[in-house]
């Protein structure tokens, strides 16, 4: 596995990476100013240089050859960002790989080896 302290190393890993892994919009009616892979590989950065979301923001104002790296026309509001966080790194809840018992169940069923 390979390290890099480069920004922009790590915004086009993170935009390859995206646009093989996501969809380009998130609905079909998007407005389609930001595709999601552009928005990850914003985060992707966020994270990396341990910023909030306003300051990625101003960063992305500031440095125009790191927009070109991903193709951003302008950069996104920091509430887009948040918004696209809230909905690509959605945390899923885990299941769990055995059914709950039900009432009239007792545990001994689904686990042999339990006291009883």
């Amino acid at each position: 596995m390979k390290t890099t302290k480069s920004p922009r190393k790590v915004l086009q890993v993170a935009y390859a990476t995206a646009c093989q892994a996501l969809p380009m919009y998130a609905h079909r009616f998007s407005p389609r100013k930001f595709s999601q892979p552009q928005l990850f590989a914003c985060l992707a950065l966020k994270e990396f240089l341990k910023l909030d979301y306003r300051g990625v923001q101003q960063l992305l104002l500031d440095t125009a050859d790191l927009r070109a790296v991903i193709d951003l026309g302008c950069v996104p509001h920091w509430t887009t960002l948040q918004k696209a966080a809230d909905r690509l790194l959605k945390k899923t809840p885990q299941t769990a790989c055995w059914p709950k018992p039900s009432k009239t169940q007792s545990a001994a069923a689904f686990c042999p080896n339990a006291p009883r």
